[in-house]
């Protein structure tokens, strides 16, 4: 008789508007099937903003990058070509130039911890994915609330019980709370993905790190 599949809890800490963090959630997915078998992930969506303080009408994408970092834009666009075939690698498509600016994004994070309050993992999951894919590959504003709302419409969703969400101040405290836990205990870049509230993998791994890592805590758990 077989062992059932160890269950790891799986804090997944991101932006939707940070490339490393969809190609490391595509990554992470792609471990769990391989090591479905041994180990059953129980995937948390949880919020961080890298542009918080972000203007509504968003920034060039460009400009924003190389004040931020400093790098030359020849630089820049070798990372991006970089990224778009890491993205490939994991099945997840780049279109960088249709992502021309950078947006805001704290109204999605409320959306998603709606779903993961109402404890809709599925379609939390759904959504995110479903997030990245309108900045990144259609080049869309995750701040624009008729994006957001059209997607959670897609999705079968609620859009009244969206679309009141986004009216109001809903979850902000909530999400705000929870941007800074992770803020304080020491998560200044993402993605970072948190196993069982203790053990920490940084950034955008490859299929390979995330596969040897969950099957490493599962046989310690």
């Amino acid at each position: 008789m077989s062992n059932a599949p160890t269950k790891l809890k799986i804090d997944f800490v991101s932006d939707v508007s940070c490339p490393w963090c969809a190609i490391g959630l595509n990554a992470l997915e792609m471990a769990a099937e391989r090591v479905k078998d041994e180990v059953q992930i129980d995937l948390h969506f949880q919020p961080f903003e890298l542009n918080a303080d972000m203007v509504p009408e968003g920034e060039d994408v460009m400009e924003h990058l190389q004040r931020k970092y400093g790098a030359p834009a020849e630089q820049m666009r070798k990372n991006q070509q970089a990224i778009t075939e890491r993205g490939a690698g994991v099945g997840f498509t780049f279109n960088m130039d249709q992502r021309s600016r950078i947006y805001n994004t704290f109204d999605a994070h409320r959306l998603l911890h709606w779903q993961g309050e109402e404890g809709q993992a599925e379609q939390q999951g759904a959504l995110k994915h479903a997030f990245f894919k309108a900045y990144f590959t259609n080049g869309e504003n995750p701040s624009d609330h008729a994006v957001l709302l059209r997607i959670v419409r897609e999705l079968g969703l609620d859009e009244a019980r969206a679309k009141a969400i986004l009216d109001s101040d809903e979850y902000a405290s909530e999400v705000r709370e929870r941007e800074a836990f992770y803020h304080q205990h020491g998560i200044n870049s993402v993605p970072a993905v948190i196993v069982n509230d203790r053990h920490l993998i940084q950034g955008g791994q490859p299929v390979e790190v995330f596969e040897e890592v969950l099957r490493k805590l599962a046989a310690q758990a």
